[in-house]
C-alpha cells in the first residue's frame, strides 16, 4: 500500500522512555493505531521506525514512530518520504509533545518554528518548517527544572489520566484533518 499521509508520533525508543512526557507522541499514535490500525506494527530497518497500515474513511495512511531517538526523527522521516515519493508540506502530520501549550490542549498547525523541540528541529533541517503538527500540551515545567530532565521524567497519574482524556478526541481530529477541514496556520 502507497500511504497518502504518514502520521508520525514522536519519541524516544525503548522501554525506559515509553512512559516520559516526551514520548506523547508515540502514546498519540498508539491510540490512532486502536482507531484507524489495520494488521501489526513492524520493524521496519529501512525506514529506521516501527510502521503500522491504517486507513482513515478511504485514506491510506502510514503511522510511524521513528526508532532514531527524538533528535534525529527527521532522518527517519525523511527515508519513508523519499521511499513513497510524498510532499512534506501535504502528506504529514506529525504528533509531538509541546511545554508550551497547557497540559491536555492540542494545537494543529500547517507549519511553524520547532521552538524548544528537538525532534521539530530535526523535521525542520530536512523540510523546512511547511508540515503539519499536532502539539500535545504538557504544561510547564516547575520552577527551576531542568527542562530536558523534566520532559525525559514520567508523568504524574493525574498528568497520565488529563492525556488520556485528551486522546479520546484524537481519532475525531484527525479524521478531520484527513477530510480536509480548516488547519490553523
Amino acid at each position: 500500500m502507497k500511504p497518502s499521509l504518514l502520521i508520525i508520533g514522536l519519541g524516544n525508543p525503548g522501554s525506559s522512555y515509553e512512559k516520559t512526557r516526551h514520548n506523547v507522541g508515540f502514546q498519540a499514535v498508539e491510540r490512532l493505531s486502536e482507531a484507524f490500525g489495520q494488521g501489526d506494527w513492524q520493524d521496519k530497518q529501512k525506514y529506521l521506525s516501527l510502521v503500522q497500515e491504517a486507513r482513515i474513511v478511504t485514506v491510506p495512511v502510514l503511522l510511524v514512530q521513528p526508532q532514531t531517538f527524538m533528535n534525529r526523527s527527521g532522518e527517519a522521516i525523511k527515508k519513508l518520504v523519499d521511499f513513497y515519493k510524498l510532499d512534506a508540506a501535504e502528506q504529514l502530520l506529525v504528533l509531538c509533545d509541546d511545554v508550551d501549550l497547557p497540559l491536555g490542549e492540542m494545537r494543529l498547525r500547517k507549519s511553524g518554528g520547532p521552538g524548544t523541540h528537538n525532534g521539530l528541529k530535526s523535521i525542520a533541517l530536512q523540510f523546512g518548517e511547511r508540515f503539519p503538527r499536532l502539539r500535545i500540551g504538557l504544561g510547564s515545567q516547575p520552577a527551576g527544572a531542568d527542562l530536558s530532565a523534566w520532559v525525559l521524567s514520567v508523568a504524574s497519574e493525574q498528568e497520565r489520566e488529563i492525556l488520556h482524556k485528551t486522546f479520546e478526541g484524537l481519532p475525531e481530529i484527525v479524521r478531520s484533518f484527513v477530510l480536509g477541514s480548516n488547519v490553523g496556520e
